[in-house]
């Protein structure tokens, strides 16, 4: 997949995501805040007002420290895909 298209992708699987009205398994939530976080290259503090959440965030993203922002974003849309397909 070229650099263009993975974008476009990764655009369009954020955007589906954000319309989805339905409420997402925990799991399912953090590993998308981590793989967007990874592929935007944004790694600014997690800004809940509750420390147990910022916890799990932070874990997430440890968790994803050593993969690219390229692969970060196929995780991504691999994800989105899986759970809106399936929601699981």
């Amino acid at each position: 997949m070229g650099q263009s298209n993975l974008n476009t992708e990764f655009d369009m699987a954020v955007k589906s995501i954000n319309d989805h009205k339905d409420p997402f398994p925990a799991d399912t939530l953090l590993k998308l805040y981590a793989y967007y976080k990874k592929a935007t290259n944004n790694y600014n503090r997690p800004g809940s007002s509750k420390a147990i959440i910022n916890a799990f965030k932070t874990n997430a993203l440890f968790q994803v420290e050593n993969i690219s922002e390229d692969e970060a974003k196929r995780r991504y849309i691999d994800l989105a895909k899986k759970y809106l397909l399936y929601r699981t």
